[in-house]
């Protein structure tokens, strides 16, 4: 970890906290004023949540609400239909904010403390990407509403990042140059608690792997067939024996997609999903190029013809410990998410489902800020290695829910989520205002930017040069 900052920075920054209150406390007053409007988005995006690369009317939303605000809207970025951007403003600095807005699959789910799903096998917002999106608007129009009422120069920047959940869309989007002239980016995720925390997380490279043999009767004639299912569980097994010699740490998932028809017909085509993740890119590179030789072993050992693509690749997490700080004391003049005794109710519920559940008041805490290893993957990494990035978490969820989860959806769905996705939308907006407000922190978040990240860095996207997988989330 980098040394602690120079106590320049923290004066800077209680400068900034200091001159800016009355300006924050408006913010905060705007922003609670809009609340039941922003509200009324995110439970849309809720309600009808749409997988990555197809959030065709989630995207069409966001960007309406932000060209009413004056935003200029630029679509179908980076050669993918449903990312955007929304710039208002001029000249530096330049602050982005960044919206995730897509859904798993069969993560349908009610907004009820119980296992309900609101149509089987639907997706859901199981990692609270509607909170995320509609949170980051409201923050960037909060900035924008600032930059007018100061007639401080400036533009803020929103990014409709679509496919985060194994899409890769904002490495499209780094790698088409959206974030070349970003002097800084502020963005959030929700989660269990909330904290502002320098952090990293692991590096990751997705792809499938294609079987093809030929089909013939299983019971009369198996010695015609040559099965891909035979080589797609022929490389699951090399894998399995393989993780005993990587190095920590490593993770390795897998989940067949395609293994055949009918038990009595040799399957001629199978397909098998991989993920790589390690904390270092270079180390998921050497680890692909070893999973990819298991795949090409199993095929010569089933007589089969095997072909791959990569569909995504992300780098770990480039941290910034100032701006955390910054976005820290933010967080921690916002306060935390406080519950009702309605939320209280569904809290315990929720939390009689989980394994380990964590005291419901820490809901309205503010974490001590603290460097964290995340096992995690995002796209938000190669963004992070472009442009200094600073994130939050808050407490959209009830304390101790996993992420991935029906309870996080269910939690998604109540003014639980909704006043944990505002105190994200006011933590961002405070902290692009001290950015407008005091350029010289700028100048010691770019400092420690360009010393992690070493004068030789070159950019080099995990996924190559391929185009974005926009079917990878169709049947």
């Amino acid at each position: 970890m980098k040394k602690p900052l120079l106590c320049t920075f923290a004066l800077l920054l209680i400068s900034s906290m200091t001159f800016g209150q009355k300006d924050k406390k408006k913010i905060i007053a705007d922003l609670d004023a809009k609340k039941e409007h922003y509200t009324t988005i995110a439970k849309e995006l809720w309600t009808n949540p749409e997988l990555g690369y197809l959030e065709v009317n989630t995207s069409a939303l966001l960007q309406s609400e932000l060209e009413k605000e004056g935003f200029t809207i630029e679509k179908g970025v980076a050669g993918i239909p449903t990312a955007f951007t929304a710039t208002y403003g001029s000249g530096s600095p330049v602050i982005g904010v960044l919206g995730e807005f897509d859904a798993l699959p069969g993560m349908s789910q009610d907004a009820v403390p119980f296992r309900k799903p609101r149509v089987v096998g639907a997706p859901g917002q199981a990692c609270g990407h509607h909170l995320f999106g509609t949170g980051s608007m409201a923050a960037a129009i909060a900035a924008k509403n600032y930059l007018i009422e100061s007639g401080k120069s400036g533009t803020i920047r929103f990014y409709g990042t679509p496919a985060e959940e194994g899409g890769s869309g904002k490495v499209y989007m780094v790698r088409a140059g959206l974030f070349k002239d970003v002097d800084a980016i502020v963005s959030w995720h929700a989660g269990n608690q909330n904290a502002a925390n320098p952090s990293t997380n692991l590096a990751t490279i997705s792809g499938k792997f294609r079987f093809t043999g030929k089909s013939s009767h299983a019971a009369m004639a198996p010695e015609l067939g040559r099965s891909a299912l035979d080589g797609v569980e022929g490389m699951n097994d090399l894998v399995n024996m393989l993780r005993e010699h990587t190095t920590e740490p490593t993770r390795i998932h897998y989940v067949i997609t395609k293994g055949g028809d009918a038990p009595n017909i040799v399957p001629k085509e199978a397909e098998v999903y991989y993920v790589i993740r390690h904390s270092n890119r270079l180390e998921v590179k050497a680890v692909w190029d070893r999973v990819v030789k298991a795949a090409e072993g199993a095929a010569i050992g089933t007589e089969t013809e095997m072909s791959y693509e990569i569909i995504g690749g992300t780098y770990e997490k480039l941290p910034n410990e100032a701006l955390a700080k910054l976005m820290h004391s933010n967080m921690t003049i916002v306060g935390g998410v406080n519950y009702t005794p309605e939320d209280v109710e569904f809290a315990k519920e929720i939390q009689k489902t989980l394994g380990a559940p964590k005291p419901i008041e820490s809901a309205q805490e503010i974490q001590p800020m603290q460097f964290t290893y995340g096992k995690a993957s995002a796209d938000t990494g190669d963004v992070s290695w472009n442009t200094p990035t600073g994130a939050v978490t808050t407490a959209t969820w009830v304390p101790g829910t996993p992420a991935h989860s029906w309870q996080a959806v269910a939690a998604g769905g109540t003014d639980i989520g909704f006043k944990g996705m505002m105190v994200a939308a006011k933590t961002m907006a405070l902290s692009a205002m001290d950015l407008f407000k005091n350029p010289k922190l700028l100048d010691e978040i770019k400092a420690e930017f360009n010393e992690r990240r070493g004068p030789d860095f070159k950019y080099e996207a995990l996924l190559g040069d391929r185009e974005p997988a926009l079917d990878y989330r169709k049947n």
